[in-house]
């Protein structure tokens, strides 16, 4: 490798020697006036303030309507789509599985495509475009239009949750993530309490023209693709083309997230050495095989809640409102888990553990109890679904532990394909002839959280473990001048190739 010289230790910043960097772009990033302004705490605030203010609102709806758009096949079945459609044994089964199909296609072409092309764009794109494909739903006659639909939605909507994880990573510091991280997926616990009000009031027009889960359809995909052209207006693509901050501003908010070490956007370069590094680092796995199992859970809750729920004895409408504490229940763990993960350091990984064994009891619950204790086995069904408070902190650990651009953007691919597979097994195990109580179903999600607070522990013992190898390898951390800071920020160099780089637990 070429080595290079280290950028000067303040003032100014040579433009040509810049250029001749490719990891460098002088489009994006003022570097002489990065490095020549000295930030004050009251400086530092007022960004941190816009950004919450602009940022948070922006993501936090697009993924509500996203777990809308998603739970809107279950909540379908109650307005008789299954019976419309002809669907037949584990044709629902498959028809919900199908979506993380999409999903698993998308991700790789997706990985590369947000190196490649303007971040805030190219989600916004993708919003709307998954709109469109929602209201073609309403179109389906048969299980095979409705395979196609779920498929090509599920490439629309594969982009979202890991370009918002490294739009945090870009914005954030590492510290502030996970409350940021949580922030914004507050949506998708608000998505189960207002698209239950959605579709109850759907349910309650009497239109002969149009079934009552056509008009689900239609209208959360109108909702949705109108969001996406907000987006493409307001989304930024990286902080230093943030238009509702100020030149100065803008280069606060780059200076403040120096420390992260983590890389910032790259724009046209994608770095294969990077995509191999992320194959070998253990990491990788843990938080791979991790989101695998614990998806088994998800897969069965997404898909099947609105049946599950209608096996209690609740008719079809109640069982959409019923579907609310759900939604309640995740939004109490959200904010009690990211909000001590975020408070209390090194306490990321114990929390994930805590969500998971939450859920699990939940999981006990529905199977044990007598199917006539509704009460109990509702309450079972509410912290079966805790586990998804852990997505925000499986995406911050990515964020605030993968260096490099191209890494992240690998090692978040990679975690989401594990995502898709996890949701396309899972449902599998939800046997049709089991309905409404599926213990087989059940037992598996039982299995893949288990599973997945071993590997967990897994993770927490190879961050403490590599802390300590490098701590007797390089010694303790030195701080580094702001020089040194930008040129780790800026190099885009991995979190292995970084001496100073240290793995938040």
């Amino acid at each position: 490798m070429e080595k290079q010289d280290p950028l000067p230790p303040g003032g100014t910043v040579d433009l040509d020697m810049v250029k001749a960097r490719p990891h460098l772009d002088p489009r994006d990033v003022d570097l002489g006036q990065v490095l020549e302004m000295h930030t004050t705490p009251e400086m530092e605030r007022k960004v941190l303030w816009k950004l919450d203010l602009y940022l948070i609102p922006l993501m936090g709806v697009c993924y509500m309507l996203q777990y809308m758009d998603k739970l809107a096949l279950s909540q379908a079945t109650l307005f008789n789509l299954t019976e419309d459609l002809h669907l037949k044994g584990k044709e629902y089964n498959w028809a919900s599985a199908v979506f993380y199909f999409g999903y698993f296609a998308w991700s790789w072409p997706s990985s590369y495509l947000v190196v490649r092309l303007p971040l805030g764009k190219y989600l916004a794109a993708a919003v709307f475009l998954w709109g469109g494909i929602l209201m073609c739903h309403a179109a389906c006659k048969s299980f095979s239009g409705l395979m196609a639909a779920r498929f090509f939605l599920g490439v629309g909507e594969a982009s979202v949750a890991p370009g918002f994880a490294l739009i945090t990573g870009m914005f954030y510091k590492r510290e502030e993530q996970p409350a940021r991280q949580a922030a914004w997926f507050i949506g998708n616990s608000i998505a189960t309490v207002i698209g239950g009000l959605v579709a109850y009031g759907i349910g309650l027009i009497h239109n002969h023209s149009v079934n009552s889960w056509q008009l689900l359809f239609l209208v959360l995909g109108a909702i949705t693709s109108g969001y996406g052209l907000i987006l493409f207006v307001f989304l930024p693509d990286s902080p230093a083309k943030a238009m509702f901050l100020k030149k100065t501003e803008q280069s606060v908010a780059v200076q403040r997230t120096l420390q992260n070490k983590t890389g910032v956007m790259d724009t046209g370069k994608f770095r294969w050495g990077q995509v191999l590094m992320a194959i070998k680092d253990p990491q990788t796995w843990f938080l791979v095989l991790y989101t695998l199992c614990v998806n088994f859970c998800n897969g069965g809750i997404t898909s099947f809640s609105s049946i599950i729920i209608a096996g209690f004895g609740f008719s079809n409408l109640k069982a959409l409102l019923i579907q609310m504490p759900i939604g309640a229940a995740q939004l109490v763990f959200l904010l009690l888990t990211s909000g001590f993960a975020t408070y209390v350091k090194q306490s990321r990984i114990f929390m994930m553990m805590l969500n998971a064994v939450v859920s699990m009891i939940g999981m006990i619950l529905i199977w044990k109890l007598d199917s006539n204790d509704r009460a109990g086995r509702m309450t079972g069904l509410c912290l079966g679904a805790v586990f998804a408070a852990n997505i925000p902190l499986s995406l911050s650990l990515i964020s605030s532990n993968v260096a490099g651009f191209t890494k992240k953007s690998t090692v978040s691919a990679l975690m989401f394909v594990a995502y898709c597979v996890g949701n396309i097994v899972g449902p599998q195990f939800f046997i049709p002839s089991e309905k409404p109580g599926y213990p087989t179903g059940i037992k598996a999600a039982m299995s893949g959280l288990v599973l997945g607070i071993f590997f967990l522990i897994c993770l927490y013992v190879y961050y403490a473990w590599e802390n300590r190898r490098r701590d007797q390898l390089y010694g303790s951390p030195r701080q580094l001048t702001e020089a040194e800071e930008l040129q780790d920020e800026l190099s885009n160099k991995t979190d292995g190739e970084i001496e100073s780089f240290r793995y938040l637990l």
